[in-house]
C-alpha cells in the first residue's frame, strides 16, 4: 500500500495544527515535535506541517509565499457533497479563506480555501453511479 505524505512550511506550528484538527484530522505524536506535526487525514495520507527552519533542511532554495503564487492544489476526495461543504465551513470557521467558487457539475461537487498558511485545498466530491450513467 502506498502512502503519501504532503510536506508543507508554516509560520506558525501551533496555529497550523489547531485549524487542521478543527477540520477533524488528528495530529500523530510519534512523529511531532517543536518543528514539526504529522497531520493524519487517513490511513495512507500524511500532511507534514514543519517549521520554515525545519523545512529549509529538506529544500534548495527559497521557500514561495503561498499567499503570493499558487505553488500546489491539493485535492481530498469526500463522501458526500455534505461533506464538502462541511469541511469547507470548518476551513472557513478556523482562519482559511475562500479560494474558488463551488464547483457544482451534476455527479461532481467541489470547494477549496486556503490554509492559513495560504496553501490550497480542495474537496471533492464524486457521485460515481452517477458519472457511469454518463452523468
Amino acid at each position: 500500500m502506498r502512502m503519501i505524505f504532503v510536506n508543507l512550511p508554516v509560520a506558525d506550528l501551533d496555529r497550523s495544527k489547531a485549524f487542521f484538527e478543527a477540520l477533524g484530522f488528528s495530529i500523530n505524536p510519534q512523529f511531532s515535535d517543536e518543528t514539526a506535526a504529522c497531520v493524519v487525514v487517513s490511513e495512507t495520507i500524511f500532511v507534514m506541517l514543519l517549521t520554515h527552519d525545519k523545512f529549509r533542511q529538506f529544500i534548495t532554495g527559497e521557500i514561495g509565499d503561498a499567499h503570493a503564487a499558487t505553488e500546489v492544489l491539493t485535492c481530498l476526495s469526500a463522501e458526500s457533497r455534505q461533506e464538502v461543504d462541511d469541511l469547507l465551513a470548518k476551513a472557513l470557521a478556523n482562519g482559511g479563506k475562500a479560494w474558488k467558487p463551488i464547483m457544482d457539475m451534476g455527479p461532481m461537487y467541489g470547494a477549496s480555501f486556503q490554509d492559513p498558511d495560504g496553501h490550497v485545498w480542495e474537496l471533492m466530491y464524486m457521485d460515481m453511479a452517477a458519472m457511469g450513467q454518463g452523468g
